[in-house]
């Protein structure tokens, strides 16, 4: 069906952390969006398109309100769905109390479907209309994750999480069988319709040397898939990083030396990167995602984010707006 929509249009062409905010905002006072098969044709001045459209085209006209793009979150579980406002001191202790006792229920592709359909239809509610998204080590999540999104037409970036060690037997997959599965569901689902795949070890913890180099391996091998993970929450878990990779200097070396970093890979959180940290990612192009509600119900992470360190330079930050 062919339709306008009528209204105040806020959108944004430029990146605001280059050319400053207001060069970057696109504002129409009175606007129309003109929608054909499906497709925006057309985005302009109200009083410019007007005259131009057919007099028989419907026109919603949305007064006192603002019209705004689909929302993008760049950082998201939705097996986590079901725990949501669960309370974490520490966040190794919230993964075993909570989050891996959820994720083993995705086990049953039945389960993953009837979750990511209450995921997706709560994220369109809220005008998120793209996510980079976790789903769970069991290949079915992912299965059931874009065969939802896919019928709901959404783009939507996901992947299987790599994860064989330091995590309940149930959940452990190998070194090789995380290869095996993640590049069948590449070669199934990137750039089917409208879903594209992210490589996902969950982070570098729970991930054996032999298994981040074939995260590592998948993203060369597959150039334009995303890689999504996880980088310094916490102190606790950056000195367990430490421990683990005692020969990388610090936990944005260990992604760094296992090729994992660059313009498509997303790392979650970076609550406590140092100086030369956020140079290595600005360098190599590699996006911060910061994580409101992890901020706020992980009690380590909310008190670090209440006493701010100053930093110098500017950075990519990028800012899930759910």
């Amino acid at each position: 069906m062919n339709q306008a929509l009528r209204g105040s249009l806020l959108s944004f062409k430029d990146d605001p952390f280059v050319v400053g905010s207001e060069a970057a905002m696109l504002y129409i006072e009175d606007g129309i969006i003109v929608i054909n098969e499906g497709k925006i044709s057309a985005v302009g001045e109200a009083k410019q398109l007007l005259p131009e459209l057919p007099d028989d085209l419907p026109i919603t006209h949305y007064e006192k309100s603002l019209i705004v793009p689909g929302f993008i979150d760049c950082h998201v579980h939705y097996p986590q769905t079901q725990i949501i406002g669960a309370f974490g001191k520490q966040l190794i202790d919230w993964l075993n109390k909570y989050t891996f006792n959820a994720e083993m229920q995705f086990a049953n592709k039945q389960h993953a479907r009837e979750v990511a359909q209450v995921f997706l239809k709560e994220s369109l509610r809220a005008g998120t209309t793209t996510s980079s998204v976790f789903c769970t080590s069991y290949p079915g999540s992912v299965d059931a994750f874009f065969e939802v999104s896919e019928t709901l037409n959404m783009r939507n970036i996901a992947g299987k999480v790599m994860m064989d060690r330091n995590a309940p037997d149930a959940l452990l997959d190998t070194a090789q069988s995380s290869y095996d599965d993640s590049k069948a569901l590449i070669e199934k689902w990137h750039n089917n319709g409208r879903q594209l795949y992210s490589v996902t070890p969950r982070f570098a913890p729970t991930s054996t040397p032999e298994q981040m180099e074939m995260a590592g391996a998948l993203r060369k091998e597959f150039s334009d898939v995303f890689l999504q993970t996880h980088v310094s929450e916490n102190v606790n878990e950056i000195a367990w990083v430490n421990d683990l990779y005692p020969d990388c200097n610090g936990y944005v070396d260990v992604y760094n030396h296992f090729g994992q970093l660059g313009e498509r890979s997303i790392l979650g959180h970076g609550v406590h990167l140092r100086e030369d940290e956020f140079q290595v990612l600005h360098d190599t192009g590699t996006a911060i995602a910061h994580c409101p509600s992890s901020n706020l119900f992980l009690a380590a992470v909310y008190l670090a984010l209440k006493r701010p360190k100053k930093r110098s330079g500017q950075y990519m930050l990028v800012l899930p707006l759910t």
